[in-house]
């Protein structure tokens, strides 16, 4: 695996560039990492080491009005139990296979053409996105339902629990002492 500095992060966060999706990371600044998830949320913030961010929405008249557009439900401090409900923690294998998965056209493994052909780099690319959240004491979560943690992300995904303004959308929260991360993808049709 390449070693983590900014070019490597941003040859692996590349893998989104052509889906609507969103991937970023920001310092934690509160206990409940969830409460540093609304930044991540703003089109606006920097990544924390000012590494490469990909927002399919940067510049666009969506974020005029509303800096977190597409994000419809965010947490804040009344109410993060509540908005932690749509997540479901996952083991970090499975984090890998999603982070593929959030890749891919359709947000499907299985209906994406040549999909071995490119799997290797991929997985590749994933890990060096997971190692910025050290092993042993990263959690991650995701939105696909109270079996997440059981799924095999290399099938198709049957559902989600939303929290854009958009009737599907897939993400996961990488979370460490020091760091939350985010990739989260769309089907805005």
């Amino acid at each position: 695996m390449a070693e983590l500095d900014e070019r490597a992060w941003a040859d692996a966060i590349g893998m989104y560039e052509r889906r609507y999706t969103y991937a970023k990371v920001t310092g934690r600044d509160h206990a409940d990492w969830a409460l540093d998830v609304d930044r991540l949320m703003r089109g606006d913030t920097p990544d924390v080491r000012g590494w490469r961010v990909n927002d399919p929405l940067a510049g666009e008249f969506e974020r005029l009005d509303d800096p977190y557009y597409p994000f419809a439900l965010r947490p804040d401090a009344a109410r993060t139990d509540a908005w932690k409900y749509h997540l479901d923690e996952i083991p970090r294998s499975s984090a890998k296979r999603f982070l593929v998965a959030l890749s891919t056209l359709w947000l499907n493994v299985e209906d994406t053409p040549e999909f071995e052909e490119r799997r290797e780099d991929l997985e590749r690319r994933a890990e060096v996105i997971l190692s910025r959240f050290p092993e042993g004491s990263s959690r991650f979560y995701a939105n696909t339902g109270s079996e997440s943690a059981r799924l095999d992300y290399y099938k198709r995904i049957s559902g989600c629990d939303p929290i854009s303004v958009h009737d599907w959308d897939l993400g996961l929260f990488l979370v460490s002492d020091t760091e939350v991360g985010m990739v989260w993808s769309f089907h805005a049709w």
